[in-house]
């Protein structure tokens, strides 16, 4: 899916947590990213405490919106293990080492390594958990459902031999 590589990296720095980094960003995410404007719109006009506790209200307390893409799968189980250890080995097929606090499944990095990369794969076939979170987040109400609106409308649709 060449070109939305600009999109995924913004897909991914709104799927954080909206900390003063993120505020300083939002006009150039704004610009760089149509798709996304329903909700970089929302967040220029919310103040910066409304929304730090409205992302940790949306992605904090249930796994009902989780963020971690082999949970949809795999849920807690063993299994799961081999999930992450399959996101590690292909980012280190790519020249890449996961850092940091968060799991390699994690959505906001799996979209900058697709951003970086072009490598869709992962994306592609996490395509029913990406689905399944974007219906949650629209029934929820939140503003981020229109962030996997627009990256959930780069990809093929979800078949019926999707991970389940």
């Amino acid at each position: 899916m060449p070109g939305f590589e600009v999109l995924y990296q913004a897909a991914a720095l709104c799927l954080t947590y909206p900390d003063e980094d993120f505020r300083a960003r939002l006009p150039l995410l704004r610009e760089a990213a149509p798709q996304l404007r329903e909700f970089t719109d929302h967040a220029v006009v919310t103040a910066q405490p409304e929304l730090q506790a409205h992302y940790v209200e949306v992605f904090d307390f249930r796994n009902r919106h989780s963020l971690y893409l082999s949970w949809w799968s795999d849920g807690d189980t063993r299994r799961r293990g081999m999930s992450l250890v399959r996101f590690k080995e292909l980012y280190r097929a790519h020249g890449l080492e996961c850092t940091g606090e968060e799991l390699p499944d994690f959505l906001p990095a799996v979209l900058e390594f697709t951003s970086r990369t072009g490598e869709t794969g992962p994306l592609v076939e996490y395509r029913d958990a990406l689905e399944q979170l974007r219906t949650r987040l629209t029934a929820f109400g939140t503003p981020y459902a229109c962030v996997l609106d627009a990256v959930c409308a780069t990809l093929p649709p979800a078949t019926a031999g999707a991970r389940r």
